[in-house]
C-alpha cells in the first residue's frame, strides 16, 4: 500500500476540487506524517510559508533584489506550501473548506457588489 499511495495521489491531482484537497492531505498525513502538528505549530508553519512567499513576491515584484540564496525559491511552490498548510489547519479544526468558501465568497459578493466599480482609486 506505502507503494502504491504516492501514484494514486498523483493521479488525483488533476481536477482536485477543494474537498479533494483536503481529502489528499489528509490520506498523506495519515501515511507519512505520522499525524497532524498541533494548531499552534501549524500557525507558526503557516506564518514562516506567508514569509517565503512575501519573500519572492517582494523581490520579484517590488524594490529589493535576488540574492544567490533566493535562487531556490519557487513561487508556485510557494503558495502551494501555504496552501498545504493551511489545509493541514483546516482539517485537523473540522473546517470544510468548500463550505468556508462558498459563505465567503456570498459575504463578498453581498458586502462589495458595487465597492470596486465605484472606487475612484481603481478607474486611474
Amino acid at each position: 500500500m506505502m507503494v502504491l499511495l504516492p501514484l494514486l495521489l498523483i493521479l488525483k491531482i488533476n481536477n482536485m476540487t477543494i474537498a479533494d484537497a483536503q481529502k489528499q492531505i489528509d490520506d498523506w498525513i495519515k501515511a507519512y506524517g505520522v499525524r497532524y502538528f498541533n494548531e499552534l505549530t501549524n500557525m507558526a508553519l503557516l506564518t514562516e510559508e506567508v514569509g517565503e512567499l512575501a519573500r519572492i513576491i517582494s523581490r520579484t515584484y517590488g524594490e529589493q533584489s535576488f540574492k544567490k540564496s533566493d535562487e531556490k525559491y519557487d513561487l508556485a511552490d510557494e503558495m502551494a506550501d501555504v496552501l498545504f498548510v493551511l489545509i493541514c489547519m483546516a482539517n485537523q479544526t473540522g473546517i470544510n473548506l468548500t463550505e468556508a468558501f462558498k459563505k465567503n465568497m456570498e459575504k463578498k459578493i453581498h458586502r462589495d457588489g458595487d465597492r470596486h466599480s465605484n472606487n475612484e482609486k481603481l478607474k486611474q
